[in-house]
């Protein structure tokens, strides 16, 4: 017979037994129905598949071993929006206007690149580890990034601030993590930020506890990056508000350009390369041109260009019409495109500019509406 000690035991034995199986089966259940309904499913795995495509697309064409079964999936998460430099189809050919501002990024962060076994020894001449293109919205900002990646043969994480928030606690700091330790396993590597001031802003005590725990991490990992290790990583971020960035920010991004509005003669460039592939008219007038566009950027020039290129179809349509709205497609195919004309031209300009006065006028009333 079993005495009374033994039979407690055994009961107390079973009851863990039973409350460890039941807890057990209790936490798997809930972790099923949380990732059942988690709305972002779907998102993290497409995600993921697309980052999966990237790696071996990268292994494939540069060659470089890369395990995937070695990333975490947060790293999978930022490797999602990997950019591959064959991928990239932005060249400093492509850009018109600033040859200062890319002279001056060639020789500080891509031929550092280039060379850097060259300057192996040297404390001085090292790709920065941040730089920063601030100027008015639409000047090149973002092409001159792309750019630089292409030129230098760096791969390119065009990083979604949004990406990085996440409803649980702790796990936007692991996605910031991801980021940096992502871009070490790629090397090398440009980790880009558009309209960085909306993420790193000046810090300040109404900030939430989650987000100053995620720049002050962000920041702390970007400081850990070693240029003597041989690392080569470069965070560069875009703004046309750099006095929102934090003081912090500012001193981790040592190579600042300014990317302003372009001048009369960088105007004329800028139009005669977004037309240099299109049928243009004897009679347009590139000088006169950029004269009349003081105050376009880079982007209200290629506006102007694609809303003149719609002008000069008028003429299609109307054999469209006068054909029932019925073109042979071997008639429509022997046909050379029209010319852009120098009226075409000047039409967009006198909406484009008629808009741009419509805009500032509500501008205007709206400010004076908020000083009222």
């Amino acid at each position: 017979m079993m005495s009374g000690n033994d039979l407690t035991r055994n009961e107390v034995i079973q009851l863990l037994l039973r409350v460890g199986i039941a807890s057990f089966v209790t936490f798997f259940s809930l972790k099923y129905l949380m990732n059942a309904l988690d709305p972002t499913k779907q998102s993290k795995k497409k995600a993921k598949n697309r980052a999966e495509h990237q790696l071996k697309r990268l292994k494939n064409i540069e060659g470089v071993s890369v395990d995937t079964s070695s990333f975490s999936e947060y790293e999978l998460v930022i490797a999602s929006h990997l950019i591959i430099p064959e991928d990239i189809t932005v060249t400093w050919k492509d850009i018109a206007g600033l040859d200062t501002v890319i002279r001056e990024l060639r020789e500080s962060v891509v031929l550092p690149i280039h060379y850097r076994s060259m300057f192996q020894k040297s404390q001085l001449y090292q790709a920065p580890k941040g730089v920063l293109l601030h100027g008015p919205p639409g000047c090149g900002k973002t092409l001159i990034a792309k750019a630089t990646a292409k030129e230098a043969g760096m791969r390119f994480i065009n990083l979604d601030v949004a990406m990085l928030t996440d409803k649980w606690y702790g796990e936007s700091q692991k996605l910031a993590s991801a980021v940096f330790t992502l871009a070490e396993k790629l090397q090398p590597c440009i980790i880009f930020i558009d309209e960085i001031e909306s993420f790193l802003r000046c810090r300040n005590v109404n900030d939430h506890e989650a987000t100053a725990m995620m720049k002050t991490q962000f920041m702390a990992l970007w400081d850990g990056l070693s240029t003597e290790s041989g690392s080569i990583v470069i965070v560069m971020g875009a703004t046309n508000r750099p006095q929102d960035l934090d003081k912090a920010i500012l001193r981790r991004m040592p190579a600042q350009f300014h990317i302003g509005l372009p001048s009369e003669e960088q105007r004329g460039r800028i139009l005669r390369l977004i037309l240099s592939t299109e049928a243009v008219a004897e009679d347009v007038d590139f000088p006169r041109l950029a004269k009349l566009t003081t105050g376009f950027s880079g982007s209200d020039l290629r506006e102007l260009c694609r809303h003149a290129s719609v002008y000069r179809i008028r003429e299609l349509m109307d054999d469209f019409d006068s054909a029932g709205g019925v073109l042979r497609a071997s008639t429509s195919a022997s046909r050379s495109p029209p010319a852009i004309s120098m009226a075409d031209l000047l039409s967009s300009f006198a909406k484009m500019r008629e808009n741009k006065l419509h805009t500032g006028l509500l501008m205007a009333q709206e400010s004076r509406i908020d000083l009222d």
